[in-house]
């Protein structure tokens, strides 16, 4: 039987959009629901768990990168973006096929490392779906085809996380990763082989483009960072925009590992967290609906500050539960007497906060992405408003990581307190992002120069802040991983300054200091290595391991100090390239 081109009509095309979205998210289910329930059962740690899932989420901080790429290759043969859904869909099932042969948790980091990849080409297949999307659905379709693509991308959540665990005591943990890399290969040959996409004629233009290929994508990449650049300090609600999607959406420990390690040590078998991961998916969806229509009725950002404050009330009841049984610290899982001494109450608490929790937190989710969208420049508005995405998979990725840390480092109580505490630090930027009134000043106003300059001072000073902080190390204690990761944050962002601010300056920087930017850059980004200095330090020559610690100091010094530099340059050109 020969399977229909679902691109051919309208309910084809929505119900093609649905099924590719449920790939996107049945990944995500797998790893934050399944595979890290899994492995606080084998005993991992929570760190290593939380390290776990940030960097499952982080390859989505980094997919602007992927847009010019996929721009660029195309194939005459398969069609160009379908080609792109076909070989990242079969490269993702690979990858998932590997992880039957790896041992945990010994072999951890491994897996760690191959699922990182898996996503990475997640990443990339969300942005050849969207680009898709965009080329084939007509406008009066586009409404309903995004809701149907969300919807579909929280069932894919419920298959990979509610499902797997359903189906582990028959199949088993290993066989599990088969079912998931099945799943998607079953939207592969039943939807998108069929897809018949419409040949674009190339043009002078975009033969150009292929021809160039790497280098005209590099430059895609470039133009992307400029624009973003300008944008983000253009105005005062959009710069405002940047720390916002920096900062957490409200608490967000029951939503990632912090919940699945403790519904494994209050004795939760598979099938009882597989129902409250499908509970918590399907009132967070519900949820989701009710908070567009409020937000409409009453306001974006009243609505989104009532949910923002709502999301702490489930985290501070758990904190307070926690701490009057006494369960402060995390322990030893699968024991019997360790299973037998958790009171009811603990566990009928975690029921209550989790989807208590999922609710407050689903009213919120698409009102704060619409107010990205009311500080977003129209003209740049592709650039701007996926550049905010992107900042706010990063924002998942250092809250998962320093959340696993602390839980074993101060304990539960402690972390769902600091997390109900760091929820709410968005609320004092919500009164800065609003909309620009006119279209003069969504292209910018007088202060843009002086935000940027105020940016590189600033994170020059934290770069210099690194310096006693590394020095004096020890004395943090356990708060030590703590700082580790915010300093990570710290470098990534000063990387990405440079590099794009090296641009925009232009002439007005000198070629030694653009030089310079191009060969720190990296060097900032390499630094999350020293994580890996005491394993150096058994196993490397002395001389090699005293040019590792020099390099520790030497890169933020050499930062900080560029930082300055670019602090004192004329930052005039972000109005006088606005157009």
């Amino acid at each position: 039987m020969r399977l229909p081109n679902l691109l051919g009509s309208k309910n084809g095309r929505l119900s093609a959009f649905f099924f590719l979205y449920m790939t996107e998210g049945i990944p995500l289910g797998f790893a934050a629901t399944a595979v890290a329930t899994q492995l606080r059962r084998m005993g991992v740690g929570p760190a290593e768990i939380g390290a776990f899932v940030a960097a499952f989420y982080l390859p989505w901080a980094f997919k602007w990168a992927f847009g010019p790429l996929i721009d660029v290759f195309r194939s005459k043969r398969f069609g160009h973006r379908r080609a792109w859904i076909i070989g990242t869909q079969l490269m993702m099932a690979a990858t998932l096929a590997v992880l039957i042969f790896l041992k945990l948790p010994e072999q951890l980091p491994l897996f760690t490392l191959i699922l990182l990849v898996h996503n990475t080409f997640a990443a990339m297949q969300d942005v050849a779906i969207d680009s898709l999307a965009c080329n084939v659905l007509q406008e009066d379709e586009r409404g309903l085809a995004n809701g149907l693509m969300f919807g579909g991308a929280a069932i894919g959540q419920a298959v990979g996380g509610s499902g797997v665990l359903f189906l582990m005591s028959y199949i088993g943990f290993q066989s599990s990763f088969i079912f998931v890399a099945l799943c998607i290969l079953a939207v592969t040959g039943l939807v998108v082989l069929p897809m018949k996409e419409a040949l674009v004629l190339a043009t002078a233009e975009t033969a150009a483009k292929a021809g160039s290929g790497l280098r005209h994508a590099a430059g895609e990449m470039r133009d992307f960072a400029m624009a973003a650049f300008r944008s983000f300090l253009g105005t005062k609600g959009a710069f405002a925009g940047v720390f916002y999607a920096l900062l957490p959406a409200g608490a967000m420990s029951l939503s990632l590992a912090l919940q699945s390690n403790l519904s494994v040590e209050l004795g939760l078998d598979d099938d009882q967290v597989a129902w409250l991961q499908l509970f918590s998916t399907v009132a967070s969806a519900v949820a989701m609906v009710i908070g567009g229509v409020l937000s409409d009725h009453l306001g974006r950002r009243r609505v989104l500050t009532v949910c923002t404050l709502l999301t702490s009330l489930p985290v501070l009841y758990l904190m307070w539960v926690l701490q009057k049984h006494g369960y402060v610290m995390p322990r030893e899982t699968g024991s019997a007497s360790a299973l037998a001494a958790v009171p009811p109450a603990l566990v009928s608490a975690l029921w209550a906060s989790t989807i208590a929790f999922n609710i407050f937190m689903g009213l919120g989710y698409g009102v704060r992405t619409a107010l990205f969208m009311d500080v977003t420049n129209p003209r740049v508005a592709a650039t701007q408003f996926t550049a905010y995405m992107a900042l706010s998979n990063l924002a998942i990725a250092y809250t998962a990581t320093w959340q696993g840390l602390a839980i074993e480092a101060w304990g539960y109580p402690i972390t769902l307190a600091a997390d109900a505490v760091l929820g709410l630090g968005s609320l004092a930027l919500m009164p800065l992002m609003k909309k620009a009134k006119s279209e003069a000043e969504q292209r910018g106003d007088a202060h843009a120069a002086k935000r940027a300059g105020r940016c590189a001072f600033g994170l020059s000073l934290l770069c210099l802040s690194w310096l006693p902080f590394w020095l004096f190390r020890a004395e943090t204690g356990s708060a030590e991983a703590i700082f580790n990761t915010f300093f990570t944050l710290v470098f990534v962002v000063a990387a990405l300054f440079m590099l794009a601010g090296r641009e925009v300056l232009g002439a007005e920087a000198s070629n030694s200091l653009r030089r310079a930017c191009v060969w720190l850059a990296p060097l900032l980004l390499a630094l999350y290595l020293r994580r890996y200095l005491d394993n150096l330090a058994t196993a490397a020559p002395p001389l090699l391991l005293g040019l590792a610690q020099g390099l520790i100091y030497a890169v933020p010094l050499v930062a900080a100090a560029l930082l300055m530099l670019l602090a004192r340059r004329n930052w005039g050109s972000l109005l006088e390239t606005r157009s």
